[in-house]
């Protein structure tokens, strides 16, 4: 099942949340900077030893002090206009986090709107990917949950799977 959920990522209670992060996984701004400072510096340490990770790829780490058990953080594209392959890499972004879940056998994910902030990606054709690539990956468990930090971000996310609904149900 999927929701969509305004609120923040880092109070979720769900076996992992998903980081938005740079190739360095040291820690940035937006959803990054605020998952690390809320999971403590340990999970800075641990970042440190897998010596970071691809844009489209994924790397996972205890959660710490987050309510969540892991996080799994992956590097989204920055927006460079469309036609450098960044739909292909998001996309590739959402199915890397649901196989690490897999592995992993975690039954809830939560997702932030990825390469949406200061990576540039337009929310509106980033929220049709998360939707499309989330209903149709192979997730094992029970919920997968998009957390919107904004009310247009929400706005966006809930429309993207309203209309993913609409077209599966026709």
């Amino acid at each position: 099942m999927i929701e969509i959920v305004q609120g923040d990522i880092t109070r979720q209670a769900v076996d992992a949340i998903v980081n938005a992060a740079n190739e360095s996984l040291l820690g940035g701004g937006g959803v990054d900077g605020a998952i690390h400072r809320a999971a403590g510096p340990e999970l800075l340490a641990e970042c440190r030893t897998l010596g970071g990770c691809p844009t489209g790829e994924a790397r996972v780490t205890a959660g710490y002090r987050l309510p969540a058990r892991y996080v799994i953080h992956t590097v989204g594209p920055v927006w460079r206009g469309g036609d450098h392959g960044e739909a292909q890499l998001l996309a590739s972004c959402y199915r890397s986090c649901i196989r690490i879940a897999n592995e992993l056998q975690l039954r809830s994910l939560a997702f932030p709107a990825i390469s949406t902030g200061i990576f540039g990606y337009p929310p509106a054709p980033a929220a049709e990917i998360a939707v499309t690539t989330l209903s149709t990956g192979d997730f094992g468990g029970e919920l997968i949950r998009l957390i919107c930090f904004d009310p247009l971000t929400f706005r966006t996310c809930q429309q993207a799977l309203n209309r993913y609904r609409a077209a599966v149900s026709e």
